[in-house]
């Protein structure tokens, strides 16, 4: 299957422009959502594309991607549910998200949750400056830094959990949200492993 790898940049948390300018060169496509096309350019980064309500991204930057705006006629969703679902349709596997949290607390549990709902049909991860999450809802290996923090936190009740590569390993346990269990572990080694029989939840790590 061929793999197709877009970023996808919000409105949120500003990265650092060497952290943006690094992940853009991995990505087949660049889509900004809003008023993430500023912050695009600011760090200078060019998108690919801008979807959204662009009720936030500023008449610059209208003017100078005007050629690059995907219009969506839809006020029935976020503009982060707009660019999953444009990103999905046009046949894209993985994508990474920058500034989609950090600055509002509503949106930013409002998006993860999204994207939870998300990672059955794409692989999802959301990036800062110094850390990582993954939506998961099935089994997964991760390449990470050795003696990083890492927290495991349930959306949906999770059954046979079992975590590998850690300090403190975990074996067919049973996660329902709200537990504070799985919280700051700490990876082994360069690579760990998560795997359970049922449910959802997302994976923060450090890097």
């Amino acid at each position: 299957m061929q793999t197709y790898r877009a970023l996808l940049i919000g409105n949120g948390e500003q990265l650092a422009p060497r952290v943006l300018q690094s992940l853009a060169k991995q990505a087949d496509y660049i889509l900004a959502a809003d008023g993430g096309a500023d912050k695009a350019l600011a760090c200078g980064v060019t998108p690919d594309g801008v979807i959204g309500d662009l009720d936030s991204v500023s008449p610059r930057t209208q003017k100078l991607l005007k050629d690059r705006i995907l219009h969506v006629p839809t006020q029935e969703n976020t503009d982060l549910e707009k660019a999953i679902l444009w990103l999905k349709k046009h046949h894209f596997t993985h994508v990474t998200l920058v500034g989609f949290v950090g600055d509002r607390w509503d949106f930013s549990v409002g998006n993860l949750l999204a994207l939870a709902r998300f990672a059955r049909t794409l692989e999802i991860c959301v990036a800062g400056n110094h850390w990582r999450l993954v939506p998961l809802v099935r089994r997964a290996e991760l390449t990470c830094k050795k003696n990083k923090r890492i927290s495991i936190i349930p959306v949906k009740t999770c059954t046979g959990v079992t975590l590998t590569g850690l300090k403190y390993p975990l074996t067919n346990a049973r996660l329902t949200p709200g537990t504070t269990r799985t919280l700051s572990n700490q990876t082994a080694s360069t690579r760990f492993g998560v795997s359970f029989t049922r449910g959802t939840l997302l994976v923060y790590y450090e890097v």
